[in-house]
């Protein structure tokens, strides 16, 4: 009798248990007695290595991951040139506080961060651990520089979820359930999108009406324009939904800004690091914010965060914003070779597969009436769920029933904003596997439309 073996690929997933497994399914239990039950996890895996854009739980299950980590592991799991940084660095030094002494890694990261911001003025960087605290200390730089106290932010943002950030954030109600009173000053405004233009009916005139209504609504009847510090956005929208405005867009909200003398604080800490193709998120639509919020990828899986402001506005004085771990060692060693990964072809790799698979998503919502906008930059990429192709009514059910098929075919992917299914892989990701996983997605929507 013959038997006709399967060749199983390490670079594709393999599953080998009902998920979870035995041993995810224990460790799940404990998870339960002891973590914060604030944490979502959209399905039950759990976790043992990583190796580029595969990961293996604690049964031997292979995934491809589409989440890399949450756009944080920008180089892929345990990128071999990123280990050997952290263990070399972590050899000689792990520790020191750049905020009392000093260490020349941190100086060459900041060199290089000031050197690749986008926008010609020199700048200079404060560091932390996390996107949120990125957010608060742009926060405080533009407070103190300009006098001024309010800020104005968008629906459908995401900015962290400490009290300063929070309070920046519009993405879900949940996220900001309980916790009043947040900090005043506040004032969010319609992100250049809605439903009516959102399927390429005039999306150009929507956003030009957003920020019209600043000026001609908001100014004139809640802020005077005086009083505001700074806008912040994301030049994609992440947890929002992937949202990619038109250029027209930040083209109107920079003229804006700049008549009004108010700051323009772009949160990169999702879309940048090489995430849609470019270094910046920004430079596709020929920004220059005068305040750069930088994390997740910035150091390919460590804890790290940037802020990186025009020099000029950065000149608090010693002792009024600083951060104990922020700027860490290991971090930075991490850092420098995760940028100069990027530099040396990463992010054209990004750019290229990115397009592959943003073109091939573009015929989703022909062949697949559940399937509504699909949109995306480099490997920052979404596709909306509806009921139906005629009311565009948002499908949330559906998009959650597709991320859970997928996870039982050995894809992790995730939601975003109310109905949006969020693809955000490593960009080290390759051809074949970027054809798997979208073979494998439009056979779980075919099955979800079904159900």
């Amino acid at each position: 009798m013959n038997t006709i073996m399967l060749e199983v690929r390490a670079d594709l997933p393999h599953i080998i248990t009902p998920l979870p497994g035995p041993r995810a399914k224990a460790i799940i239990e404990r998870d339960r007695q002891v973590v914060s039950p604030s944490y979502t996890r959209s399905y039950p895996l759990v976790a043992a290595r990583g190796e580029g854009a595969i990961v293996e739980d604690v049964d031997g299950n292979r995934f491809l991951d589409l989440n890399a980590g949450i756009a944080v592991v920008a180089t892929g799991h345990c990128h071999p040139e990123v280990v050997r940084a952290i263990q070399d660095q972590a050899q000689r030094l792990i520790h020191m506080s750049g905020t009392d002494f000093f260490y020349e890694n941190l100086v060459q990261l900041a060199e290089k961060l000031a050197a690749i911001a986008p926008g010609g003025p020199p700048r200079r960087v404060h560091f932390g651990n996390s996107g949120a605290e990125a957010i608060e200390s742009a926060i405080k730089v533009a407070r103190y520089h300009t006098g001024r106290d309010k800020f104005i932010a968008f629906l459908g943002a995401f900015h962290g979820r400490t009290m300063g950030a929070l309070s920046l954030t519009a993405s879900k109600a949940v996220q900001r359930r309980g916790f009043g009173p947040l900090v005043p000053g506040v004032h969010h405004v319609p992100y250049a999108y809605c439903y009516r233009c959102a399927y390429g009916r005039q999306p150009e005139t929507c956003a030009v009406e957003c920020v019209k209504a600043i000026e001609e609504r908001l100014f004139k009847t809640a802020v005077p324009p005086e009083e505001v510090a700074a806008i912040v956005f994301e030049p994609v929208q992440g947890e929002g939904g992937y949202v990619v405005p038109p250029r027209k867009f930040f083209d109107e909200l920079q003229a804006l800004a700049r008549r009004h003398g108010i700051l323009l604080i772009a949160d990169e800490v999702q879309s940048g690091m090489g995430r849609t193709g470019k270094m910046w998120a920004c430079q596709h639509f020929g920004l220059e914010p005068e305040v750069l919020a930088v994390a997740k990828g910035i150091a390919s899986g460590l804890p790290l965060a940037a802020t990186v402001a025009r020099a000029d506005l950065m000149q608090w004085p010693p002792g009024a914003h600083a951060s104990t771990f922020g700027g860490n060692p290991v971090s930075v060693a991490a850092a420098l070779t995760t940028i100069e990964l990027l530099e040396n072809g990463l992010i054209e790799h990004a750019a290229r597969i990115g397009e592959f698979m943003l073109d091939r998503m573009s015929h989703w919502p022909a062949r697949f009436p559940v399937v509504g906008q699909v949109r995306g930059l480099g490997l920052m990429l979404g596709a909306e769920f509806v009921r139906d192709p005629q009311s565009r009514e948002p499908a949330p059910e559906l998009r959650d029933q597709v991320v859970r098929l997928a996870f039982e075919r050995g894809l992790l992917a995730l939601g975003a904003g109310l109905n949006s299914l969020r693809l955000s892989p490593p960009l080290v990701i390759t051809r074949d596997q970027a054809e798997f996983a979208l073979e494998t997605l439009e056979d779980c929507i075919r099955r979800a439309a079904e159900l």
